[in-house]
Formats: C-alpha cells, sequence, structure tokens
C-alpha cells in the first residue's frame, strides 16, 4: 500500500496579520526582522491541523503494547495464545519477531525493541497486539500471560556503582573528572551545599502515537512526530533486518517535542506490525503510556564546595554531581558532559576539581529535556553563590557581578569563550528593572481587591499577613548544537518557479519556529513573497535533530545559502547585460536595483518564467571530546540570561506564587520579535513547573499516578507575569545570522532564579527542585 492511501484532515493554513498585545507594529512585512506568522497558526488553533493521531488509511489495524508491571525482573515466560484466540485479533508480537538488531540506541545500542529476558524498568515494552478494533487490541494485550521471577530494582544512583549489574557493561555509563588549575588552593570563605533536582517530565500537549503502512517492496512508511526521522529510519531499520532506504518515516505535525520524541517508541511496533499483518496498523498512546513510555529529566544529586577570598572572588569550585540514567544510556552521556563543563557557571573560576557521573538504575529511563546538565546545575551553583553572599554579608547581585564572566574568558574545560558573553550586562538589566507593586490593602487596612493573588486565593486556608514577598537573582548558560566532536551539517534545496518559492529541508518544524524562518530567510534574500516549505521526509537529504538550536543555526545556515546561490543565478544574466557584477545589485522591498539606479526591475519580473533551484550544506567548525581530564574545546557557541524573580510565599502553609519573572537574555540578533518572546516565555513558565510542581513521583522503581492530575503542569492561572526587559543582540560571528538559541537557557535559569526568591523569602536553604512546602515554610 502506498502513501497516498494515509489520509487526514487538510490543514490549509494562511498567514495571519496583527502583532502582539503590547508590541509595536512591525515595520518589515516579511523577511528577517518581522514578526512573520506561522502559516499553519490558523488550522492549529481551529483545530483542523493533521497529528498523527489524526491518521487514517484503508483497512486499519490498531496496535496495543504490553508493558511489564515490574521496574525489575526476570521474565520466565510469555504465553501470547490467549491474546492470539482472541476475535479481531491479526498478530501478536514479542522480542522474538524481531528479525534485525536486538537492541538498538542513539549513543549506546543497549535497549531493546521488546523485553528478552530481563525487565529493566517499569513500563519496558514486552509485546504488541494488533487488532482490527483498539478496545480488542487493548483487551488482548492485557490478556497476554507473562511468568515474572521479580527481582531486588537498584534505585539508589549512589548505590548503582556497587550494585549488581543491570546491563553486561556494567551500571557506569560515564565518569568524567574535569581538572582545572590548582587542585589544592583554598579559599578564605567556604561554602558547601548538597542539592537534589528531581523528574520532570516532558509532558507533551499530544501523547505518542503513529502509522505504519507496508510497501510492496518489504519495507514500510512510518508516520510520526519524529524529530530526527533519519535517525529513527536507521535504528528502525536495523531492528526491521531491512536496509535503510527500505524504510520510511514520514513527519507529521509535531504536538510538542523533547525527550518524548527523541526516542524509538512507537515506531518500532508499528513497524513490525505491519509488515506482519501486511495492513496499514495505527497506534495512540494513552497518556499514562506516554509517561511510561518515553524519557524524563535527569534525576540529579549535587554535592558543591565554593572558595572565595575575602572580597567575594571565587577561588576554586569543588563538585560532585551523580546522574540518574534510568535503565538505559540514551543521551546521558551528553548530558553529564553539560553539567561538568558548566558545573561553575557563568563565572570564571581559576580552579576546578568536578567530578561527574551518569549510572543506570531501575528507575525510569532519562533522556533530553531542554536544557538537560546545564539546568540542574544551575540550580545547585546559583544556591552555592547566594549561600557565599549570606556568608559574606555581601548583595547576592553584587557578589554575582564580581565574578561573571565575559568573552575571551576560559570555562573550566580550558576552553575559551569566543562568542560574545554580555553576562554583566543582563544582570544589570534585570537588577535596575521595576519591581512589581505590592497587593494593595483596602480601605479598611484588610487585603484588597488583589488578594486573589496571594497564595492560596480567596477561599485559600491561608493568612494574608502570613505572606512575604522574596526576589531572587540568576544567571546560567546552555551550549549550542551537538557536542564533543558531533557531526553538525543540514542540507537544504530552494527552488523558485516563477512567483513561489519552495523550500525542502528535512528540519523538523517542533514549534521552535523553523518553517517560519525559512521563509524568511528566502523572502530576504530572493524577495519573494510567497515561500512553501515542504513536509519533511527520509527521501530528503538528513538535516539532523531539532534540539539545542540546530535549526537556527545549521539548518536556517543551509537555506540560506542555497537561496543565496539562487539569487546569484537570478542576477547574473542582468549583471552581465549591464555590464556590472552581481554584487552591485540589491533586492529589497521586491525590487532588484543597481548601485547607480541604472537598473531597476521588480523581482516578479525578472523570474517571469523561470525556474531556478539550488542546494546547500551548513556545517559550524567542528568541536572535540573531553580529555581523561575534562579539557577540550567541546562547544560550538554558548548563550547566556539573567532571571530576576519576584515571588509571594506563605511563610506558615508553604505555598508559593511566583508574581514576575524579568528576564534578560543574550539572543544574538532577533530574527523574528513575536515568535522570539513567545520562546523564551514557553521556556519560563517550563522552568517554573520544574521549580514548583514538575516531579514524576516513583517509589522503588515504579511510577506513582502517571496522570496529569497527579503530575500538575503550570495552567495559565500559574505562569507568572513575564517581563522581558532586555535583548542584548550582539551577534555571533560564526552563526550564520548571528542568532542563538533562545528556547533552553530560559528553562536553565528560571528555577534557579525562583528558588533564590524562596530562599529570600523565607530565610531556608531551598536546596531541592521542586520545592516541597515544608522547605518554603519559614525558619523560626
Amino acid at each position: 500500500m502506498s502513501s497516498d492511501a494515509v489520509t487526514a484532515t487538510p490543514a490549509q493554513g494562511v498567514p495571519l496579520t496583527g502583532t502582539a498585545a503590547g508590541q509595536e507594529p512591525e515595520q518589515a512585512r516579511h523577511g528577517l526582522g518581522a514578526s512573520l506568522q506561522p502559516a499553519d497558526a490558523l488550522a492549529k488553533v481551529q483545530g483542523t491541523f493533521p497529528y498523527a493521531a489524526d491518521l487514517w488509511a484503508e483497512g486499519l489495524l490498531w496496535a496495543a503494547v504490553l508493558r511489564s508491571p515490574h521496574p525489575h525482573a526476570r521474565i520466565v515466560s510469555v504465553d501470547t495464545a490467549p491474546a492470539a484466540e482472541m476475535p479481531g485479533v491479526r498478530a501478536v508480537i514479542t522480542h522474538e519477531d524481531v528479525p534485525g538488531d536486538a537492541t538498538h540506541g542513539r549513543r549506546v545500542a543497549d535497549r531493546p525493541a521488546f523485553a528478552r529476558d530481563t525487565v529493566r524498568h517499569h513500563g519496558e515494552p514486552i509485546a504488541a497486539v494488533a487488532a482490527d478494533h483498539p478496545d480488542t487490541a487493548r483487551l488482548a494485550a492485557a490478556a497476554i500471560a507473562v511468568e515474572y521471577e521479580v527481582l531486588e530494582p537498584v534505585t539508589d544512583p549512589e548505590k548503582a556503582f556497587e550494585a549488581e549489574p543491570i546491563h553486561p557493561d556494567g551500571n557506569l555509563i560515564r565518569h568524567i573528572p574535569l581538572r582545572y588549575g590548582d587542585e589544592s588552593v583554598t579559599g578564605e570563605v567556604v561554602v558547601e551545599g548538597l542539592y537534589r533536582i528531581g523528574r520532570q517530565d516532558p509532558a507533551p500537549i499530544g501523547a505518542e502515537a503513529g502509522l505504519a503502512v507496508p510497501r510492496t517492496d518489504g519495507g514500510v512508511e512510518i508516520y510520526t512526530a519524529s524529530t530526527d526521522p533519519h535517525t529513527d529510519r536507521d535504528l528502525a531499520a536495523a531492528c526491521f533486518g531491512l536496509r535503510p532506504e527500505q524504510v520510511k518515516v514520514v513527519v507529521t505535525g509535531v504536538p510538542g517535542a523533547m525527550a518524548d520524541r527523541e526516542d524509538l517508541s512507537v515506531q518500532l511496533p508499528l513497524g513490525l506490525l505491519a509488515m506482519r499483518t501486511g495492513c496499514p496498523v495505527k497506534l495512540a498512546a494513552g497518556r499514562e503510556e506516554s509517561f511510561l513510555g518515553h524519557a524524563h529529566r535527569h534525576p540529579t544529586l549535587l554535592r558543591y564546595r565554593h572558595h572565595a577570598d575575602s572580597d567575594g572572588r571565587l577561588v576554586k569550585v569543588e563538585a560532585q554531581i551523580l546522574l540518574d540514567a534510568g535503565a538505559y544510556a540514551d543521551d546521558s552521556a551528553d548530558a553529564l558532559a553539560a553539567a561538568v563543563s558548566f558545573a561553575a557557571g557563568p563565572y570564571v573560576v581559576p580552579h576546578a576539581a568536578i567530578d561527574g557521573w551518569a549510572v543506570r538504575t531501575n528507575n525510569p529511563p532519562s533522556g533530553h529535556v531542554r536544557g538537560e546538565g546545564a539546568m540542574q546545575v544551575c540550580a545547585a551553583y546559583e544556591g552555592q553563590m547566594d549561600k557565599l553572599a549570606a556568608r559574606l554579608g555581601m548583595d547576592p547581585v553584587e557578589l554575582r557581578t564580581r565574578n561573571v564572566m565575559a568573552t575571551g574568558d576560559l570555562l573550566p574545560t580550558g576552553q575559551t569563550v569566543t562568542c560574545p558573553a554580555p553576562v554583566a550586562e543582563l544582570l544589570r538589566a534585570v537588577r535596575q528593572a521595576p519591581l512589581p507593586p505590592l497587593p494593595a490593602d483596602g480601605a479598611d487596612g484588610a487585603p484588597g481587591p488583589e488578594e486573589w493573588l496571594l497564595p492560596g486565593g480567596p477561599e485559600g486556608a491561608g493568612d494574608p499577613g502570613a505572606v512575604r514577598r522574596g526576589i531572587g537573582f540568576a544567571l546560567g548558560m546552555v551550549h549550542m548544537l551537538g557536542a564533543e566532536g558531533a557531526d553538525e551539517v543540514s542540507t537544504a534545496t530552494v527552488k523558485v518557479d516563477g512567483p513561489v518559492a519552495t523550500v525542502m529541508c528535512a528540519a523538523v518544524e517542533t514549534g521552535q519556529g523553523f518553517s517560519t524562518l525559512a521563509r524568511q530567510i528566502v523572502q530576504e534574500v530572493l524577495g519573494v513573497e510567497e515561500v512553501h516549505v515542504v513536509a519533511v521526509d527520509t527521501d530528503q537529504p538528513p538535516a539532523g535533530p531539532g534540539a539545542r538550536g540546530r535549526h537556527t543555526w545549521v539548518s536556517g545556515g543551509a537555506v540560506e545559502r542555497a537561496a543565496k546561490m539562487v539569487r546569484t543565478q537570478l542576477l547574473q544574466p542582468l549583471a552581465a547585460k549591464f555590464g556590472m557584477s552581481t554584487e552591485l545589485l540589491t533586492i529589497a522591498d521586491g525590487k532588484i536595483t543597481s548601485y547607480d539606479g541604472v537598473l531597476s526591475t521588480t523581482v516578479a519580473e525578472a523570474l517571469e518564467g523561470k525556474e531556478l533551484w539550488a542546494t546547500a550544506q551548513c556545517r559550524p567548525h567542528p568541536t572535540e571530546p573531553l580529555d581523561d581530564t575534562g579539557q577540550g574545546d567541546a562547544f560550538v557557541s554558548l548563550a547566556f540570561a539573567a532571571i530576576r524573580a519576584v515571588v509571594d510565599v506563605d511563610v506558615e502553609l508553604g505555598t508559593v506564587r511566583v508574581v514576575e519573572m524579568a528576564v534578560a537574555q543574550d539572543v544574538g540578533r532577533v530574527l523574528n520579535p513575536q515568535q522570539l518572546r513567545a520562546r523564551i516565555e514557553a521556556g519560563v513558565t517550563q522552568g517554573v513547573g520544574a521549580a514548583l510542581t514538575e516531579h514524576l513521583r516513583v517509589s522503588r522503581g515504579v511510577v506513582r499516578h502517571p496522570d496529569l492530575t497527579a503530575y500538575p503542569l503550570p495552567t495559565a492561572l500559574d505562569a507568572p507575569d513575564i517581563r522581558i526587559v532586555e535583548l542584548v543582540e550582539e551577534r555571533d560571528v560564526v552563526a550564520p545570522f548571528g542568532a542563538k538559541s533562545v528556547s533552553a537557557v530560559p528553562v536553565v535559569v528560571s528555577p534557579a532564579a525562583v528558588a533564590a526568591a524562596v530562599r529570600a523569602a523565607t530565610g531556608r536553604p531551598v536546596n531541592r527542585l521542586p520545592i516541597r512546602p515544608q522547605a518554603a515554610v519559614a525558619s523560626p
């Protein structure tokens, strides 16, 4: 069956007009710097945009996956007969039905498609069923009889070093012993801290779903919300025992993306069932299965010791960082590299001794969640800076100001910061921003009409007199693109046919705005207003995963280069006709003009009857792995942010309301003002969730209450007032547009800022995220 059989409600998105509330109208209508709206915005708000869960095909079967109820067990036997004998069931598969590689993984091939002999985490896939109705598939999966020999789970990452190996190669995934400067140096003032960061779930707006369609050549097409379709294809093909060209991954609409979209989840059971039955097979996970099936943020234990002189200058940072990777390696080695490299924060530290470990446990798997590694250490080193300021009797902002790094300084990895690093300017901006007013009192001195804004609300049990306001500051940093020698490359094709341009690039639109950026680039370079971006599949050249600002930099750079090549093709005949070089011609406002005004024509006239196209690649400068002492030029570039949090805390009940988050961010260059602000606001809100409410509860390896009731996400009522007080546009000269990643760094910094503000309000140390109510009760 061909892909023509796959249908969904069509999305006829059209550009929107207008500006965001509170913003000045943009001067530019299109091109870089304009607030161009996404082409699919209308379809998404109207609910007509098709996601994987909306797909349908003739002869469709439904899939369900049987998952382990135990975090650690030996599989004694699996009896699929009760399921296979049920009416309407078309296929039941286990590990015995995987024709290719038994295990897969993006970094380490340690994860089985289905558990073979051993279950290593709660929710691990055991078998899958295809049936003619979704209820039949679920009932059949539940009917599979599995006999387990339950084993003692390894759930404490500190005990994983000495515990029985979960995998043949042991429980230690990676150890980085970073040493920088003189390890024996000590400071006049020393502060220590122990910090714990909880397990944050990506909690995508749409759970995992997909559709697999068998092909006549024995291969399969998979329709799903992948963020790295070519890697998915290659890993799936290896498990299927097929050549990569026999597997095609077609990217559907992506309803939110982090770790949940970078793992092989629905792809493997869907592909295997489609090939077994010869029919299209669809799987749409429920919310509980989504929680169990994808990776989460690494729970982290951090021990710190900061040394400083009597003036508050940092002398040395010592740290021990332990990441709980869960059952499989996934991206843990990369997360550990970020955590260790950024363990001292955006501060100048002449000496450092930092050890980091990532270990396997029988807890749920951990993986890529925005700002992985960097977020955990930010909460810890900023807590240390607050402790140090208190010990010295110094203003926390002044202490930070004395130690912030700038361009030309060194990371503890020995790498020179060559990109713009306006950290002092960012900190100054949030410090100088006006503070929000206190709630007004009524005429009788009682709380006024803003009482409902206090923690607990108007019907809450708290006493308004117990509410204290706290102000806290935090700085943080993230790296952009892949690190430690990752080959970052993307390919794009730009085609112009008369007044219409088309962009083909396998960079997945995950909500970060790449499709809109691609349109803006072509509009800017070629002066063509109508630009379409082709849907992504693996028939296109690879563009890599959508993380760490990659597609703005690498894929956007490829689009720009291809567009410039087309521009040269367009201008060369005109330049030759007037005896001048193409460099003397400009394209602006839909017109082509020469420097002397002799030539003036519209782009539409110049393109009439022509079809031009070009393909180009973008590959940033190479990086290198960290060596045995944690040294090396591991990162392409860095981005920074400063955030001031204002919170109200009921110091009797321990309830917290975030009143305002003032943000100053290093963005390089604003490419789309409205989109950039939206990304910052989303990142801050996600960080507030990590600070106050988001913690996936796990007891002895078992996920407790995997639903959105017991896992409270911030709602619109919980989101604070987010004020972007400054966007520093100091362009990164090695980036194609000078722009930096904007989504991850506010996620990294905002939890630390909220914790600092709660510390200021309560006098408590606040060394755990999310912040527990007992930690927000004021010291007596």
